[in-house]
């Protein structure tokens, strides 16, 4: 079984199919390739979905190769648990429908389980945020890649990390007039680790086409800086952006506004890990700040038989996912007596992962905020969008009740109970309280669940199909799954 149709999950499925084993590839979209080969929809009649990619011929050749007899692919399935009844006894469960609003409940069997579940995005909340024309970075492209639409015709692009050039470069391309991209850290880091860029090219080249680009739409880049406020009556009309020093402070008198009727923020992704540790998978802190998963070299989790690929285990980009994807679709190959393939190709792959590990966490280092963003907040700044919780109320809990973590913020005021679970505001509530990081989420429900869906939930009998899934081509027979 496969969670995730991403890039990590498609090399997976194809490599685990290639190997001899049937595979099933659950993903909560219409069609694989995950956030980053996002495919317009098809009423969309796009021409040349490919100009929206990069490297959109290697996407191309994987799907191929996934397209087999050997695997089922099961979309709009929203995985919201997994169970491990012993190493090689898994079953995933699922609710189906465009937002998992299906009452029936789907629950497949394997032998092992690959999460390739990938990230979300980080906000830090400022003054104004939730005002209608503020997205996500990676929201922005979702909308470009996936609706061929802009969020605006004036877009500032402002964050931290490597993907505000790619978003950037990509909306300047589809016509939007990008006025600025706002950096909360810089670039002059990256020469600190001039063998690490020496053994990635490529990210190198990635980086100067998209500074090509943004040079030929005259779009300035400014580091250390933030967007700390946003204006406007019922839509962004502008930005604040002011000069940050190196822990990320304003620096008094540095504003300058700037007219846009969209914003594009995002300060890095977090990876998607919550199946994995409601399990009970070790998890580590990465130099961002974040939680992943702790992995061995065969892309095992602390638990047997729960094997994880891509952003999970650290995010470091489409590269290291395809070559996560391998190794652990061939570790597990293995581990169910099939034939993993030559030696030689699973040396090459870490060695490739080592490269691409080692300039993800350098990346990460560089970009990571720094603990002087939340005096951007007042009192009055929502952090909490779900549940309406502002950083007073946090700042309250913290100075007048003695909460020290996220946990406890949570309990005492709400923060992160609603719908996203704390996704949006988890990272900027963990810092208010202190800590610095989100805590390990250990829940028995990974998604929304109707509880209807829980209502139908029975002890399966010996002679039911495994598959409960709404289309009878999609089911599972015990004799197909071997993972």
């Amino acid at each position: 079984m496969v969670v995730g149709g991403g890039p990590a999950g498609v090399v997976g499925a194809a490599t685990a199919a290639e190997l001899g084993l049937r595979v099933a590839v659950v993903d909560l979209g219409p069609h694989v390739g995950g956030q980053f080969y996002r495919t317009p929809a098809a009423e969309l009649n796009a021409t040349r979905p490919d100009a929206l990619h990069h490297d959109w011929p290697t996407f191309e050749r994987w799907h191929e190769r996934m397209d087999a007899p050997r695997v089922t692919r099961l979309a709009r399935h929203h995985v919201w648990a997994i169970e491990r009844h012993a190493e090689q006894e898994w079953t995933v469960h699922a609710v189906t429908g465009a937002d998992g609003n299906d009452t029936r409940p789907v629950r497949i069997p394997a032998r092992a389980v690959l999460l390739a579940t990938g990230a979300y995005e980080r906000q830090l909340p400022f003054k104004g945020w939730t005002l209608p024309g503020v997205v996500g970075a990676g929201g922005a492209q979702a909308m470009l890649k996936g609706g061929l639409v802009l969020p605006g015709k004036r877009v500032v692009v402002a964050g931290s990390g490597p993907l505000l050039l790619a978003v950037a470069s990509s909306l300047a391309e589809a016509g939007a007039d990008v006025p600025a991209v706002i950096e909360a850290s810089g670039y002059l880091g990256y020469a600190r680790h001039p063998r690490t860029l020496a053994t990635n090219p490529h990210k190198l080249i990635e980086a100067a086409t998209h500074g090509t680009t943004l040079l030929r739409h005259r779009v300035p880049l400014r580091t250390r800086s933030a967007v700390t406020e946003v204006h406007g009556a019922e839509r962004v009309e502008a930005v604040t952006v002011t000069r940050l020093d190196e822990r990320w402070r304003p620096v008094p008198g540095t504003w300058r506004e700037i007219a846009c009727d969209a914003l594009a923020v995002g300060h890095g992704l977090v990876p998607a890990i919550e199946l994995a540790t409601t399990l009970g998978c070790a998890t580590r802190v990465t130099p961002d700040h974040t939680l992943a998963l702790a992995l061995d070299t065969r892309q095992e989790t602390s638990v047997r038989g729960l094997w994880a690929a891509g952003e999970p285990g650290g995010v470091g980009g489409v590269q290291m996912a395809l070559a996560e994807g391998e190794l652990a679709a061939r570790a597990i190959a293995a581990r169910l007596g099939a034939y993993p393939g030559p030696g030689g190709r699973v040396r090459r792959l870490r060695s490739r992962r080592t490269r691409l590990r080692t300039f993800a966490e350098a990346m990460a280092a560089l970009h990571a905020p720094g603990p002087g963003w939340s005096e951007w907040l007042g009192d009055d700044t929502e952090v909490c969008r779900c549940e309406e919780v502002t950083a007073g109320a946090i700042r309250e809990a913290v100075r007048e009740q003695g909460a020290r973590d996220a946990r406890t913020v949570k309990l005492l005021t709400r923060a992160g109970m609603g719908w996203c679970q704390g996704r949006t505001c988890g990272a900027a509530v963990a810092c208010l309280a202190g800590d610095g990081q989100p805590p390990a989420q250990r829940r028995p429900f990974a998604v929304p669940v109707p509880l209807g869906a829980l209502a139908a939930l029975a002890p399966a009998a010996p002679e039911d199909p495994p598959l409960a899934a709404p289309a009878p081509a999609a089911a599972v027979t015990p004799e197909e799954s071997q993972t």
